[in-house]
C-alpha cells in the first residue's frame, strides 16, 4: 500500500481540512494490512481500515481532531480487550491532519516525525537512499516515532476498448485501485451518462487508431460490439509494444482470430500473447463476474511482481 497523494489532494480541494488515518503497524491479527488508509472530513469519509468498531472509533477520533489545532496522533488499540473485537491482535493507527498548505510534495518516500523530537534516525536515511535506487516502491516503515511511506507510485495503465456492459463493469470494478484507465469507444453516447472519475474517455470512430497513443507498458482489454473492431484492435496492439492483451470471446473466436492474424503477418508467438476469453470462466459469463476475474488477475500479478509488467486475464 502506498500514500495516495492524488486522492488526498482531491479531498482537501473538495472537502477542506482532511484527516488521514493509516494502519502503521499491527501485531497478531489485524482487519487490514499496514499502509491501509482512509480519509475523514467534517461531512464525510472515504476508504476503509476495516474492523467495524475499530473504524467507527477511529472516525470519531478523527472528527474530534478536526475541531482542534492538533495535527497528528498515534493510537495503539488492543482489538479484543479495548474494543471487544474477536481479532486477537493490536493495531497502531496514525492520524494526520492535512490542508492545502500541508500536503506533502511529490517525492518518495514521504518520511516524517509523528511522535518524535529526535534527529532523523539512521534507518530513515537508509530507506530514502534504497528507495531512490529501487525499481519497486518502498514498504511502509514505522519505528522510533517516524513514519515512512512510498508516495505517488505510478499507476499501471489499462486501456479498455468498449463501453458496453462488460466495459462498464470493468471500469467500475477498477475504481479505487492503482490503475490509470483510458476508456475508448466510437461515440460519446456509447458511454454512461455523467463523468467517470477513474477513467479518461477517448472517442475514436475507429478504436484501432487510438492504440498508437497507448504506452508500451499498458494492459489492453478489447470488449467492443464489433468483431471487425476487435480484430483491427488485436492487429494494432500486436504491432507495437504492450504489456498484456485480453480479448472478450470464446475459444472459437480465438481460433478464428488466430488464423486471420497469421494472415496479417503476426507470428504464433505474438498471437499466443492474446488471452481469450478474459476473466475466470469458473466465475460465470455475467459482466460483473468477468470484471471480477480480470481485476483479480491484475491485482495478483501486481502484488507478486510490483516492478514487473502485469498479465491480462
Amino acid at each position: 500500500m502506498t500514500f495516495d497523494l492524488e486522492i488526498l489532494a482531491q479531498s482537501v480541494s473538495q472537502n477542506g481540512t482532511t484527516m488521514r488515518i493509516v494502519i502503521a503497524d499491527f501485531k497478531g491479527s489485524s482487519p487490514r494490512e499496514t499502509g491501509t488508509a482512509m480519509l475523514v472530513w467534517s461531512t464525510g469519509q472515504s476508504g476503509t481500515i476495516g474492523g467495524g468498531a475499530l473504524e467507527f472509533n477511529a472516525i470519531a477520533k478523527a472528527r474530534a481532531m478536526l475541531d482542534h489545532p492538533q495535527t497528528t496522533n498515534v493510537q495503539t488499540i488492543a482489538l479484543g480487550p479495548n474494543i471487544g473485537q474477536c481479532c486477537g491482535g493490536s493495531v497502531t493507527l496514525v492520524f494526520e491532519c492535512f490542508t492545502a498548505q500541508t500536503l506533502p510534495a511529490k517525492h518518495t518516500p514521504y518520511t516524517r516525525a509523528i511522535n518524535s523530537n529526535a534527529a532523523t534516525p539512521l534507518w530513515v536515511s537508509r530507506a530514502q537512499k534504497t528507495s531512490r535506487n529501487a525499481s519497486a516502491p518502498a514498504q511502509l516503515s514505522y519505528k522510533d516515532g517516524w513514519l515512512s511511506e512510498a508516495i505517488d507510485t505510478p499507476k499501471h495503465p489499462v486501456w479498455i476498448y468498449g463501453a458496453g456492459h462488460v466495459g462498464r463493469a470493468l471500469v467500475g470494478a477498477l475504481d479505487g485501485l492503482p490503475f490509470a484507465i483510458t476508456w475508448v469507444d466510437t461515440a460519446p453516447d456509447r458511454f454512461p451518462n455523467g463523468t467517470t472519475k477513474n477513467a479518461d474517455r477517448l472517442i475514436a470512430r475507429d478504436p484501432s487508431h487510438a492504440v498508437k497513443h497507448a504506452p508500451a507498458e499498458a494492459s489492453h482489454f478489447i470488449l467492443t460490439y464489433s468483431h471487425a473492431f476487435d480484430l483491427a484492435l488485436c492487429h494494432a496492439i500486436l504491432s507495437q509494444e504492450f504489456s498484456a492483451l485480453g480479448l472478450i470471446g470464446s475459444a472459437t473466436k480465438r481460433a478464428r482470430f488466430s488464423t486471420k492474424l497469421r494472415a496479417l503477418g503476426h507470428s504464433d508467438a505474438q498471437i499466443s500473447r492474446i488471452n481469450c476469453p478474459i476473466g475466470d470462466p469458473g466465475l460465470g459469463k455475467q459482466p460483473k463476474a468477468i470484471a471480477v476475474g480480470v481485476v483479480a488477475a491484475l491485482l495478483t500479478s501486481r502484488a507478486s511482481n510490483p516492478a514487473r509488467k502485469e498479465v491480462a486475464q
